[in-house]
């Protein structure tokens, strides 16, 4: 979570007391922190702060089981990924400053962003970008603003009406806390320069929940469907604050992680062993089988217990 974000949050609503160090640091407990990760979750895919705020642990739990449920609910059946994709298959990020579209487009931060991605841009300004884009959907924007002054987000609305309702991230530099408090409340995500390539990734991460960056293709005999988690997903979600005492969560991600790494052993045993490799090919397609259905049992389970899955 951006630091300024969180001042922002704990100004206007309290939503920690933190301790303090003898130096002046923040020191936050597990419970704080538990807490904060679920409110940036549940930020993220819409709700608003200010409701989020006065709300427990376990009613902030409650929020997010009635929304898992919701999403749950609009999904069509033998479908394997959490959400419907983009519509025209590819995240579309429109990119407001020059100086921003091309540190995006250096090979590094590419390769990080993934092919999914697609850059929309550069454009000078809001305006500009609602002119060029016409009836180009996008997903989200991303804008570069030096400096950040009173009224910015209405004139960026009136300029762009297309692109007032898309996600949205300001890389500033200077703004007063005011203007800062605004957006926050308007949900849009602020990062104080100087900020690295991770906080970037990590806000369009955060935007997959509700558009994956990656399609999974449903299992089909013969086809391998592609991991939904990656080793790094499933170690968070195993630790995963939980309300159920046999810590399913907990297990089933660690089993999805031990079929995993079977199925690519089994992937390299196919290239390594040509004698064998219908039966490797086998043993691939049904360990990818099982973890497919494992990935379904740990949505299940999650949408049970209230807890948010990362995409």
């Amino acid at each position: 979570m951006p630091v300024a974000t969180l001042r922002i949050w704990e100004r206007r609503y309290a939503l920690t007391q933190p301790a303090l160090s003898a130096s002046g640091q923040r020191l936050y407990s597990a419970d704080d922190v538990r807490r904060l990760a679920l409110i940036k979750q549940l930020t993220d895919l819409g709700h608003a702060i200010g409701r989020l705020a006065p709300l427990d642990m376990a009613q902030l739990q409650q929020v997010a089981s009635t929304h898992a449920n919701a999403l749950a609910a609009t999904q069509k059946p033998g479908r394997a990924a959490a959400t419907a994709p983009p519509s025209h298959g590819r995240f579309r990020l429109v990119v407001i400053g020059a100086a921003l579209d091309a540190r995006l487009r250096r090979p590094a931060l590419l390769r990080r962003l993934g092919p999914a991605v697609e850059l929309l841009g550069p454009f000078e300004d809001a305006a500009q970008a609602a002119e060029a884009l016409g009836d180009v959907a996008a997903d989200a924007v991303l804008v570069h603003v030096p400096q950040l002054h009173a009224g910015w987000q209405a004139a960026f609305d009136a300029d762009a009406p297309a692109l007032a309702a898309l996600p949205k991230a300001v890389l500033y530099r200077f703004a007063a806390d005011a203007v800062c408090d605004t957006l926050a409340d308007a949900g849009t995500q602020l990062l104080r320069e100087p900020q690295p390539d991770a906080a970037i990734v990590q806000w369009l991460q955060g935007l997959s929940t509700a558009h994956p960056l990656k399609v999974t293709p449903a299992f089909l005999p013969g086809a391998v469907a592609a991991r939904r988690w990656d080793d790094a997903a499933l170690a968070d979600i195993a630790g995963l604050s939980s309300t159920i005492a046999c810590e399913c969560p907990r297990h089933v991600a660690e089993l999805l992680m031990q079929l995993s790494h079977f199925e690519a052993y089994s992937a390299e045993c196919e290239h390594r062993s040509p004698a064998d490799a219908e039966l490797h090919a086998h043993l691939r397609r049904v360990t990818a089988a099982c973890r497919a259905s494992f990935e379904s049992a740990l949505e299940y389970v999650a949408r049970h217990d209230g807890l948010l899955l990362p995409p």
